[in-house]
C-alpha cells in the first residue's frame, strides 16, 4: 500500500516528523526533520523558508556527492556550508561519489563533529 505524504508535520510512534521542501535541480523533494534528526539527500538547494524547520537539530544526514558541482546535488562544500549555518551537535555527509576521494582521507579534512556516512553506520540522537 502506497502512502501519501504532503508537507505537513505528522506523528510516527509519538515522535515528530517534519518535512521540508528542498529542490533536486528543478524538482522539489522531500527531506525530513524525525525528533532531533534531520536527514537531507538527493538535494542541491533548501529554500530559506525550510531552514527554520532545520535549525535545532541535533544530527543532521546531508548528501554531499563530490568537490566539482553537480545539476542536482550538493556538492562537499555546500553541504559543509549548510552544516555550518544549521550548526548541528554532528553530521554526516551520504550520497558520496567515488570522485570524493578516500573516506579516511578525506575525513581527515573535515571539521570537528562532521564525517563522511558508511554503510552499517549507526548513531544515538
Amino acid at each position: 500500500m502506497l502512502n501519501s505524504i504532503d508537507e505537513k508535520p505528522f506523528i510516527v510512534e509519538s515522535v515528530p516528523v517534519i518535512p521540508i521542501r528542498v529542490m533536486h535541480h528543478r524538482l522539489p523533494v522531500l527531506a525530513f526533520r524525525i525528533g532531533d534528526f534531520s536527514y537531507v539527500t538527493d538535494a542541491n538547494h533548501i529554500p530559506e523558508a525550510e531552514y527554520e524547520k532545520l535549525f535545532g537539530t541535533k544530527i543532521l544526514v546531508i548528501d554531499g556527492l563530490r568537490h566539482e558541482p553537480h545539476i542536482s546535488h550538493f556538492t562537499l562544500q555546500q553541504a559543509l556550508e549548510v552544516i555550518a549555518r544549521i550548526k548541528p551537535q554532528g553530521a554526516f555527509i551520504t550520497h558520496i561519489s567515488h570522485q570524493l576521494g578516500l573516506h579516511d582521507e578525506v575525513n581527515k579534512t573535515l571539521p570537528a563533529g562532521v564525517e563522511l556516512a558508511y554503510d552499517g553506520l549507526v548513531f544515538n540522537v
